[in-house]
């Protein structure tokens, strides 16, 4: 007797793969989250101080410098929470032929004048649901890869396509759902990879670059991105052959949006309402309150659920204008919070603020989209401007 079981170690193979992604995700999820509250509090106090400190002061460079280390601890901190899924997109309709032409001046610097690199884009291309500013990410992480892999010149494709995945290609494939997708791909004529490491690059801090010439996180950040976005994908490649990345994303029927304008300026807003603040971790509740008292707002203080009824119980005669809670939090979440809160001041606003939340979290604690949401770490800058943003929604 005889049976050919390849396909099926094949499966068990991107089986336990996929398994292994999942577990060391919400390992580096759990990390990443605790650490952004630790984060917050070092860019808050450090922003505070710099604006008291005048320049030329021999304190304020090393006080720079804390910053600067801060603000790139917080990159590695984000990075591990796209990998984990953990970290909140804001997803928009878009066309992925207007991102790539939108970034053919940056990759056309990026890879150098020893390697060609041109489009094959698909005129019409269906419309995707992911965040543009994360997708751009994913795009300058692959180009980059591919330039690494092809030191001594060669060509650089980036193609788009509508694709159809069929229950053949699913049963092939862990975790890919028939339907209608939206193909982009990424190919060089580099150096290739061998099975094994194949296998491992999409793994956080896995790096086949020289020491300090990598983090390791660039594959596993776009691994996290494209499946947070409910797409998948595959690498295709071979020693000696090249490297094939394709992403396919579920193609919508929506329209495009406009995509979002930043606001970069350094100015806080200020205001004189009343703000229930509710949050577990000490410090990072006395930043919070310490920054919005110098913007002018009456701050009343809670560390959980409870505390925060019992407070809004007490002031029923005035007005709380806003609810500035943490996600999840010991004996009672934000969404009963909310809801409790809502029967004794109705007109109240709420702003949640998290260090993650995946899937499960976003939709019980009530986080639909386009709910007010502030992603730790933040500074005391975005705070202050996420505050006045929500405020001023009462006012339209």
């Amino acid at each position: 007797m005889v049976e050919d079981i390849t396909e099926r170690k094949r499966l068990e193979t991107q089986f336990f793969q996929s398994q292994k992604m999942e577990t060391i995700g919400r390992l580096a999820g759990g990390i990443a989250h605790d650490f952004n509250n630790l984060l917050t509090v070092i860019k808050g106090y450090t922003q505070l101080s710099l604006n008291q400190i005048q320049e030329g002061d021999p304190c304020r460079e090393n006080i720079e410098e804390i910053k600067g280390a801060a603000d790139r601890a917080a990159e590695l901190t984000n990075q591990l929470l796209t990998f984990s899924r953990r970290q909140i997109l804001d997803m928009k309709v878009l066309d992925l032929n207007t991102i790539v032409r939108g970034l053919e001046k940056m990759t056309g610097r990026i890879i150098g004048e020893d390697i060609e690199m041109f489009t094959v884009l698909d005129d019409r291309l269906g419309r995707v649901k992911t965040d543009p500013g994360q997708i751009e990410q994913v795009i300058l992480n692959l180009v980059v890869n591919a330039r690494d892999a092809m030191p001594a010149g060669g060509k650089l494709a980036i193609e788009t396509a509508n694709v159809g995945l069929d229950d053949t290609y699913a049963r092939t494939h862990i975790g890919v759902t028939p339907g209608s997708y939206v193909m982009l791909s990424v190919s060089d004529t580099g150096c290739g990879m061998s099975p094994e490491i194949k296998e491992l690059i999409f793994e956080p801090f896995f790096t086949t670059k020289e020491e300090r010439k990598g983090t390791g996180l660039g594959l596993s950040t776009i691994y996290g991105i494209v499946r947070q976005s409910g797409g998948n994908i595959w690498v295709y490649s071979e020693p000696g052959r090249g490297t094939t990345f394709k992403i396919y994303l579920p193609r919508v029927e929506e329209e495009t949006g406009a995509l979002p304008v930043q606001d970069d300026t350094d100015h806080l807003p200020k205001g004189n309402e009343t703000v229930l603040l509710v949050e577990d971790d000490p410090a990072l509740r006395a930043l919070a309150a310490r920054v919005l008292g110098y913007q002018g707002y009456k701050v009343l203080e809670a560390t959980n659920g409870h505390e925060a009824i019992g407070i809004a119980r007490e002031n029923t005669q005035e007005r709380i204008h806003l609810l500035l809670t943490d996600v999840v939090m010991p004996y009672m979440g934000g969404k009963e919070l909310v809801q409790r809160m809502k029967a004794l001041h109705s007109e109240i606003r709420v702003l949640f603020i998290s260090g993650y939340t995946d899937h499960t979290i976003t939709y019980q604690a009530g986080l639909k989209p386009g709910t007010p949401f502030l992603q730790k770490p933040f500074s005391p800058t975005a705070l202050a401007k996420k505050v006045r943003e929500v405020l001023d929604q009462t006012n339209k």
